[in-house]
């Protein structure tokens, strides 16, 4: 199966005046929720689907709590999540206080397979 993609027309931010360039973006082709996952994951294995969805939002709430609490989160071979931060700049060290903090976000850093993964993708434009 191939990734569905659409051309859209983008403007260079540092040149207004230029003309607008097209890229390729990516098209979702639908979702999978924990439900369908729980699912999916029972078939293969001897656990009940119910079960499966138990497990899969206490590793939620796991990974929640434990990313709050500045750890790095690791997921063996799917990846690592954590939390990164941006924060105003100072001009002295001493000057940075957590109110210069303006942001957070969660890092995503894959596993190897998951990266290989986007090796092998095919691509099809939509309609």
């Amino acid at each position: 199966m191939a990734i569905k993609y659409k051309v859209l027309p983008r403007k260079n931010p540092r040149d207004l005046l230029a003309p607008e360039k097209f890229y390729a973006a990516a098209i979702a082709d639908g979702d999978v929720d924990l439900d369908r996952l729980a699912e999916l994951i029972s078939y293969q294995c001897t656990v009940t689907a119910s079960d499966c969805y138990a497990v899969l939002l206490s590793l939620e709430h796991n990974i929640i709590g434990e990313l709050g609490q500045g750890r790095i989160v690791k997921l063996g071979r799917l990846g690592n999540f954590q939390v990164g931060i941006s924060s105003e700049g100072k001009e002295m060290a001493s000057d940075v206080s957590a109110a210069a903090i303006k942001k957070s976000r969660i890092l995503f850093r894959p596993g190897k397979k998951l990266r290989s993964m986007l090796n092998d993708l095919s691509f099809r434009k939509a309609g």
